[in-house]
C-alpha cells in the first residue's frame, strides 16, 4: 500500500504524464462556431442570390419581369447610417424550350443620392415594395472583432502551459531539486557493488538501522547523521549510496551540489531547508548529495573575498545537519573526490560523523567488478577474468566497465559470437593508452627514430633489476604518442622503494639516450618522459626524504590538487637558498639517471640495434620476445611475418638532424612511456 501511495503521489506531483485537455477542445469548438456564424452573417441566407446591377434591374422592371405577388414579394431593406439601400426580390427568367418562366432571387444596390425617381417607376409598374429597417451596428462590431478574439484564444491555448509554468517558476525557485527514487524503482543492491568490501561493511550499520531503528535505540546508540564517501573518480561512490537505499528499501533522494546555487540570492539556502523538509516527510529515507565540494568549500577562501551565495548555502546546510535528529530516520550521504577543499565545520562529528574511503580496487576486487559487468555481455568459453584483473592494476570500477563494453563492441565488429581474451586485452590497452592510429602516415625517418626511442626504454626495463615486467613495445601510434613502451606490475603496489624509483628514472631517460647514441642528435619526442621524470625526482627530494643532502624534511605542501582560493596567496615555507639546493638535488638525480642509462645502452648497443630492427619489421613486440632477443640474440617465438634480423647492423650513415614538427602533448599515463608526440 505504501508503494501504491508513493506512486500516486509521484504521478500527481510529477506533472510530466500527458493528459487529455477537454477545456482546450471546448474552447476551440466555440471559436470555430463563432467563426462560422460570422461567415454565415457575411453571406446571409441569400447564398444563391444573383447580384443584379441597378441598370439591369431597371430593364427588368420596364419589361415587366419583376415579380410582385404574395409568393414572391419585393422588399426594400433600409440600413440605418448607410447611404445605400438593398432591394431584394425575384425576377422571371424565360428558360429555353418554351417552358414557363422561373422566378430567380436577386438583389440590387440603390444609391439614395442618384435614384430619386425609383418610387415613381415602381408605381408605374404597379409594384409596391415592402420596407424593412435594419440596425446591425452590434453585428458589425461583433464581426469586426471576432477574428481578433479567435486569434487571442488560439494564442492562449498554445501558450497556456508556458504561462502557468512561468507563474509557478517564480514561486518555486526556493524548492529543492532533489529527485526521489521510489522503492519500487531502485533495484540496485549490494550484489551489484563489487570491489569495495570494507566500505560495504561500514555502511551495513546504516542499512540495519533503517530496517530496524529500535534495535539501536534500545541500547542508546546513535546512528551517524552523515556519511561522507571519499575516493577517486569512478570508484563507485554513487553506486554504493544507491545500493544502501536498495538494501534498506527506503526512498532515495538524489541531488548534486551544484543544484543548490542559483543566480538569485538566497535560493540555495531555501533549497537546503526544503530538501530536509521533504526528507522528514518521507522518513525513513536517504538524502544523497553528489559532488558536495561544489557547495561545501572552505568559507572565505574564494578569490576576491569569497562567494556569499555559496557560503549562505553552506551555512544553511550546517544548521540543518546540526538541527535534525537521526531518530527521525533521515540519513545524509555525500560523495566527493576533493575532501581537501571541504569546510572543517562540515566534517566535524555531529554532521558527517563517518568518512568512508572508497579506494581503487585490488586484484580481487577488479575480478569481482569484471564478473558483475560481464553478466550483461556474452563471454567466450575459457575466458579467465582473473588474467584480465591482474593486467589492469590501477583501474577504477568505471574503467573496468568501459573495458567490458569496448571489448563487446570490438567483438561485435569482428563478427564473433562471444568476447575472447584477445578482445579484452585490446580493450584494456585502448582504455588506458588510447586507440591505435594505424592510418597515421609516418616517414621512414620518423619510424626509425621512434623504433630506437622505444627500444631504449624496453631494453632498460629488462636490464635494470628493480623495474616492472615489460608488457609490450610498439611503434604504432597510440593516443598522443608515436610509440609506446608498456609495463604491467605482477601485483598491486602501494609503496615504492628508492631503488625502484631510481631505476624508473633511468628507464625514463632511455628513449632520449638511445636517440643520442644512434643518431648523434635528439628530438622533442622525450617531452613526456622528461616531465614525468622531473616530477618524480622533485617528489623524491621534497616529499619522500630520499635525498641525502636535503634530509628527511618535507619542503612545502605538495597536494595532488590545488585549491586556488587557499593556495594562491600561500608563501613558500623555505628560503631561497634551500630552493636552490632542492633544484640542484633534482638536477643531480636526473643527471645520474641519464648517465646510468647511457652506460647501459652503450654496453648493450648490439641488443638495442636488434630490438629496433625487430620493431621496424613487426611494429609490435611483447615482453617475452624482447627477453628472447636479450638472452639469445633472436626471437624464439617471433610474431607472424618475415623473420627479423638476428645480427646487429650499424646504420650505413648517420641520418641528418631531424626536426619532428608536432604539438606538445601531455605526458603518458603511468604504465607506459611514449615516443615522439603525435
Amino acid at each position: 500500500m505504501a508503494n501504491d501511495r508513493n506512486s500516486r503521489k509521484e504521478n500527481k506531483s510529477g506533472g510530466n504524464e500527458p493528459t487529455f485537455n477537454w477545456r482546450g477542445v471546448v474552447l476551440i469548438a466555440i471559436a470555430c462556431a463563432l467563426f462560422g456564424l460570422a461567415i454565415l452573417y457575411r453571406g446571409g441566407t441569400y447564398a444563391n442570390v444573383e447580384d443584379v446591377p441597378y441598370n439591369r434591374f431597371l430593364e427588368l422592371l420596364d419589361n415587366k419581369q419583376v415579380a410582385s405577388d404574395k409568393n414572391y414579394p419585393l422588399q426594400l431593406v433600409v440600413e440605418e447610417g448607410r447611404p445605400t439601400q438593398t432591394l431584394r426580390g425575384y425576377y422571371l427568367k424565360q428558360p429555353v424550350g418554351g417552358a414557363p418562366p422561373q422566378p430567380v432571387p436577386f438583389k440590387t444596390t440603390i444609391f439614395l443620392n442618384y435614384n430619386t425617381n425609383l418610387q415613381e417607376r415602381l408605381a408605374a409598374a404597379g409594384i409596391q415594395p415592402a420596407i424593412r429597417t435594419e440596425s446591425n451596428v452590434l453585428a458589425q462590431t461583433l464581426v469586426g472583432f471576432l477574428p481578433i478574439g479567435v486569434f487571442l484564444v488560439i494564442l492562449y491555448l498554445l501558450f497556456r502551459q508556458q504561462i502557468r509554468m512561468a507563474g509557478k517558476g517564480a514561486l518555486n525557485f526556493g524548492k529543492s531539486k532533489a529527485r526521489m527514487l521510489a522503492r519500487d524503482k531502485n533495484k540496485i543492491t549490494f550484489r551489484d557493488v563489487a570491489g569495495v568490501e570494507e566500505a560495504k561493511d561500514e555502511v551495513q550499520e546504516l542499512v540495519e538501522f533503517l530496517r530496524d531503528p529500535k534495535k539501536f535505540q534500545k541500547l542508546g546508540g546513535r546512528i551517524p547523521k552523515g556519511v561522507l564517501l571519499v575516493g577517486p573518480p569512478g570508484t563507485g561512490k554513487t553506486l554504493l549510496a544507491r545500493a544502501i537505499a536498495g538494501e534498506a528499501d527506503v526512498p532515495f533522494f538524489s541531488i548534486s551540489g551544484s543544484d543548490f546555487v542559483e543566480m538569485f540570492v538566497g535560493v540555495g539556502a531555501s533549497r537546503v531547508r526544503d530538501m530536509f523538509e521533504q526528507g522528514k516527510k518521507s522518513a525513513p529515507c536517504i538524502i544523497f548529495i553528489d559532488e558536495i565540494d561544489a557547495v561545501g568549500r572552505h568559507r572565505g577562501h574564494g578569490v576576491g573575498g569569497g562567494h556569499d551565495e555559496r557560503e549562505q548555502t553552506l551555512n544553511a546546510l550546517l544548521v540543518e545537519m546540526d538541527g535534525f535528529d537521526t531518530q527521525e530516520g533521515v540519513i545524509i550521504i555525500a560523495a566527493t573526490n576533493r575532501p581537501d577543499v571541504l569546510d572543517p565545520a562540515l566534517l566535524r562529528p555531529g554532521r558527517f560523523d563517518r568518512q568512508i574511503t572508497v579506494n581503487l580496487p585490488d586484484v580481487k576486487g577488479r575480478e569481482e567488478i569484471l564478473r558483475v559487468h560481464s553478466k550483461k555481455v556474452k563471454l567466450a568459453e575459457g575466458v579467465d577474468l582473473a588474467v584480465v584483473a591482474r593486467g589492469t592494476p590501477g583501474y577504477s570500477g568505471a574503467e573496468l566497465a568501459n573495458v567490458i563494453n569496448e571489448a563487446a563492441l570490438l567483438a561485435a565488429r569482428r563478427g564473433l559470437k562471444g568476447i575472447t581474451l584477445a578482445e579484452l586485452e585490446e580493450a584494456r590497452d585502448k582504455v588506458r593508452w588510447g586507440k591505435e592510429r594505424r592510418s597515421l602516415a609516418l616517414s621512414e625517418k620518423e619510424k626509425t627514430n621512434t623504433a630506437y626511442h622505444e627500444a631504449g626504454h624496453a631494453l632498460l626495463l629488462e636490464l635494470l633489476e628493480h623495474t616492472e615486467p615489460l608488457h609490450k613495445v610498439t611503434i604504432i601510434p597510440r593516443g598522443p604518442s608515436l610509440g609506446s613502451t608498456m609495463w604491467l606490475p605482477e601485483e598491486d603496489k602501494y609503496t615504492n622503494r628508492k631503488n625502484e624509483l631510481l631505476d624508473s628514472l633511468a628507464v625514463s631517460m632511455g628513449g632520449r639516450v638511445a636517440e643520442e647514441i644512434v643518431f648523434g642528435d635528439v628530438t622533442n619526442g622525450a617531452r613526456g618522459d622528461i616531465k614525468m621524470a622531473t616530477a618524480m625526482a622533485r617528489r623524491m627530494v621534497c616529499e619522500w626524504g630520499m635525498s641525502e643532502k636535503m634530509g628527511m624534511v618535507e619542503y612545502g605542501e605538495h597536494e595532488d590538487y590545488v585549491f586556488l582560493g587557499r593556495d594562491i596567496s600561500r608563501s613558500r615555507d623555505y628560503s631561497e637558498a634551500t630552493a636552490e639546493e632542492i633544484d640542484r638535488e633534482v638536477r643531480k638525480l636526473l643527471d645520474d639517471a641519464y648517465a646510468r642509462a647511457k652506460d647501459l645502452l652503450v654496453q648493450h648497443r648490439d641488443k638495442l640495434e636488434v630490438i629496433a630492427r625487430a620493431l621496424l619489421e613487426y611494429e609490435t613486440l611483447d615482453g617475452s620476445q624482447i627477453r628472447d632477443i636479450i638472452e639469445h640474440g633472436r626471437m624464439m617465438n617471433p610474431p607472424p611475418g618475415p623473420t627479423p634480423p638476428t645480427k646487429p647492423e650499424m646504420p650505413a650513415e648517420k641520418p641528418p638532424k631531424q626536426v619532428v614538427v608536432a604539438p606538445d602533448v601531455t605526458p603518458p599515463l603511468p604504465g607506459a612511456l611514449g615516443g615522439a608526440p603525435a
